[in-house]
């Protein structure tokens, strides 16, 4: 079958950056299903990847969301059968969605929500899963608690979590949702998501927050450029406050944070299918759950362009889109 990915780690100015190659159709594990793809969105840990070598020196298939039908599953599959639609994050344990069929654990999958098409789907996934996780485990937001007076600030609203992340808070909490962003596009697209208020991330954020007359917030996610805004972030936190960021700041100390008893959590999405945690299946869980509140129109797809098929020359351009900073909401690719 048709597959994309990469042999090496490289940059996207390579020509090997990206190649096309035949892989056999996988074949169901135990409690896999193998579906059958229609559309997929890039995340920027496709890039990540991409430059990193494959561990076992085979073509890794690159892709962490998709849509797609169940093709075949595996002798302990239950919850899924041939035919039935679902959406995915997928693991690192499986090769990616950037191909034909992808086989993926049963657990970490959920049926589409019907009211949106492949290609709105597949916006949603990974996005949803991380924003979730942020607020409801690693934040403790409680789901539904619409009487809360907290604020949360989020660093980056108008990339693919930040624009999902927003949605979540907005509709599911009582928080007043702060965002930021720096250009006019991005501020028009973070406002249609939903969030109460959108500063500007290239000023010091403590100062805008003071502008906009709430100068201190419980929560902050740091989905971007958390590093950078390390002090800001100290001085804009309440007392007993809590931070949780997913990139990759390259040093974080965190003793700034002590005289405040701030709390600083890292979410990262793939820890339970890595590490094959015995609640693995929350996964699938939260994909339905978020399948369920677009269907009901509390959430909406975070596709902001289509990228049109599946093809070496498309991926390409969704990469170098991501490595630029400027991606707003999420692109999908659907078709091969």
């Amino acid at each position: 079958m048709k597959a994309f990915g990469h042999l090496r780690a490289t940059r996207l100015d390579e020509s090997d950056a990206l190649v096309e190659f035949d892989i056999p159709v996988p074949e169901p594990g135990p409690r896999d299903v193998v579906v059958e793809i229609s559309a997929v969105s890039v995340n920027p840990v496709d890039t990540k990847l991409r430059s990193l070598a494959p561990p076992d020196g085979q073509p890794r298939v690159l892709g962490y969301d998709a849509v797609g039908r169940v093709a075949a599953a595996g002798g302990q599959v239950r919850g899924f059968r041939a035919g039935d639609r679902v959406f995915y994050s997928g693991s690192a344990q499986h090769n990616g969605s950037n191909a034909r069929f992808q086989a993926v654990d049963e657990r970490v999958i959920a049926r589409a929500p019907e009211s949106l098409t492949d290609v709105e789907a597949a916006a949603l996934p990974l996005t949803a899963l991380t924003a979730w996780e942020l607020l409801f485990e690693r934040l403790g937001l409680r789901l539904g608690e619409m009487d809360n007076q907290d604020a949360i600030l989020i660093i980056g609203g108008a990339g693919g979590v930040g624009s999902i992340l927003t949605q979540i808070a907005r509709r599911l909490t009582g928080l007043t949702v702060i965002v930021t962003a720096s250009r006019p596009e991005t501020v028009e697209w973070c406002q249609s998501m939903g969030a109460h208020h959108v500063i500007n991330h290239r000023r010091p954020l403590d100062q805008e927050l003071k502008r906009i007359g709430i100068p201190q917030v419980r929560y902050v996610a740091g989905l971007n450029g958390t590093g950078q805004h390390r002090d800001a972030i100290v001085q804009a936190l309440a007392p007993m406050g809590a931070l949780a960021m997913i990139d990759d700041p390259g040093e974080f100390d965190i003793m700034p944070f002590k005289r405040k008893s701030l709390s600083v959590h890292w979410e990262y999405m793939f820890a339970r299918p890595m590490f094959q945690t015995p609640d693995m299946a929350v996964q699938g869980r939260i994909l339905a759950q978020v399948a369920s509140l677009v269907d009901a129109g509390l959430l909406k797809t975070t596709l902001h362009s289509e990228g049109g098929a599946i093809t070496l020359e498309n991926l390409k351009k969704a990469h170098a889109l991501m490595e630029s900073g400027k991606g707003i909401g999420k692109m999908v690719l659907s078709g091969f």
